[in-house]
């Protein structure tokens, strides 16, 4: 098949008509978070919405640049565009510029650039050029564990600068891995680590481990086909764990409860093994090996928090947990924003009428929490069309994937959408103040030249490989 076809009659124009309403929306708030009646020229440079017109415009030229690349060019030399950018994350540690003790950035005269938000798209060409050599045998521990790694090595080199709003959003590539045949229990022990951690914050410690264990024995109950026999290992535990506590109070003294109870499992665990093996007793196993790795993880889950996470990091979970609250520090952000959006009403105040926006009450009200903007000023019904415009481009881009021939082309839209995805859900979550403030932007809207651009460079590639459906790669 001829490979020469003319781009603009094979594009996908729906997407980019969505693409252009995004940035001019965004483009249209950041002008209304920052005005100032003394500066009202579009091309003010001095203004965030005149540097932010100069980003849309290079970006309009980055987007037909890439759409006129051969396609087999993303192909062939997605492993060499991954490992410069792991090269650019490992200097910008060494030689990029310190913002609010975050070192990310490369300062190149007047301009910032972020390299991680570049490493996006980079690490999902990597994982759809490795998926497609692969083929569907993510159940298999050697090919997951290199797909892992190749996900989680730029998570952790973004981890180290330290900017962990970024490193969570290279987490969403496993969504990539679940429709690519990543075992659904794998995914789901993902998410219930994702409630373990907030139950971990939430509730005491002890209270928490004893309902694991008790949530445990019931299961092991309810499956076992001898439930007499888990009732005995229940009794080992209680033993062995009385031992323990004995035995630390009158002459140890040193362990303390949750490490008796970890001691307790393990023990008990090896004490048990020999009925597990004697009747193949499957399902009892993976319920202890749950019951046991949750204990674990729910004491590590404390001991990161309390040794790994910033004060102000902390400050921002625990206000968001209502275990704290602190309008006038650490929570102002979330505070101002929530007041920002209901003032808005259903309505809104009217483009430019913002009082919040206007006194400068909410921080970062053009980047971060640009969507404040759009709650008071245009109201339930303008945010709502907003929500919408992503919705659309979320299950268009998702349409596009689905109908690809080439694994590779697949692979990349799925991860263009977990990237787009997890950036407007955990921005507008932080906003509305359901979510914690970690710092992201919001997709083609927020002010910012770095993140627009990786945007816009993960969504045009994947638009030149859709335009290219009906070519061979290879």
């Amino acid at each position: 098949m001829e490979r020469r076809v003319n781009i603009w009659k094979v594009v996908d124009w729906i997407t980019i008509l969505l693409f252009l309403l995004l940035v001019f929306l965004g483009w249209l708030n950041i002008y209304a978070a920052v005005y100032n009646e003394e500066h009202i020229k579009i091309f003010d440079f001095s203004q965030r919405y005149g540097k932010q017109m100069v980003w849309i415009i290079t970006t309009l030229i980055l987007a037909v640049v890439l759409l006129y690349i051969d396609n087999r060019f993303y192909f062939f030399f997605s492993y060499i565009i991954y490992g410069f950018s792991i090269l650019l994350l490992l200097a910008v540690l060494i030689f990029g510029k310190e913002v609010y003790g975050t070192k990310a950035w490369f300062e190149i005269g007047p301009v910032s650039i972020q390299p991680s938000e570049f490493a996006k798209a980079a690490t999902a060409l990597a994982i759809a050029r490795y998926l497609n050599s692969k083929g569907q045998e993510l159940t298999r521990l050697s090919v997951l564990l290199p797909a892992a790694g190749i996900i989680l090595f730029p998570a952790l080199l973004t981890a180290m600068q330290p900017d962990m709003g970024t490193t969570v959003v290279y987490l969403s590539f496993f969504l990539v891995l679940y429709r690519e045949g990543l075992s659904p229990y794998v995914f789901v022990t993902g998410l219930l680590m994702i409630g373990l951690f907030f139950f971990a914050l939430l509730f005491n410690q002890l209270y928490l481990i004893t309902g694991i264990i008790a949530v445990g024995l019931l299961i092991s109950l309810a499956v076992a086909k001898k439930p007499r026999a888990v009732l005995k290992g229940m009794f080992i535990f209680l033993f062995i764990g009385s031992v323990l506590y004995s035995f630390n109070y009158f002459i140890i003294k040193s362990l303390n409860i949750n490490t008796i109870f970890i001691l307790s499992l393990v023990l008990s665990g090896v004490a048990f093994s020999w009925y597990i093996y004697r009747n193949q007793a499957k399902g009892e196993l993976i319920i202890y090996m749950f019951v046991l790795g949750s204990v674990l993880y729910v004491n590590f889950v404390d001991y990161l928090y309390h040794s790994a996470l910033k004060p102000h990091q902390k400050e921002r979970i625990e206000i968001l947990l209502r275990k704290k609250s602190d309008p006038r520090g650490t929570g102002y952000n979330i505070n101002q924003s929530v007041i920002s959006i209901g003032s808005g009403g259903f309505w809104g105040k009217g483009y430019l009428r913002g009082t919040q926006t206007k006194f400068k009450f909410v921080p970062a009200q053009s980047t971060d929490f640009i969507f404040c903007t759009v709650g008071e000023e245009w109201g339930f019904a303008g945010s709502a069309v907003v929500i919408a415009l992503y919705i659309i481009l979320l299950l268009r881009l998702q349409f596009l994937a689905e109908r690809q021939r080439s694994a590779f082309s697949r692979i990349f839209g799925y991860g263009v959408i977990s990237v787009l995805l997890i950036h407007f859900f955990i921005n507008i979550g932080m906003v509305i103040g359901i979510l914690p403030v970690i710092g992201i932007p919001l997709p083609f809207f927020s002010y910012g030249g770095s993140s627009l651009w990786g945007f816009t460079i993960l969504l045009f590639i994947f638009l030149r490989l859709d335009a290219a459906r009906h070519e061979y790669l290879i």
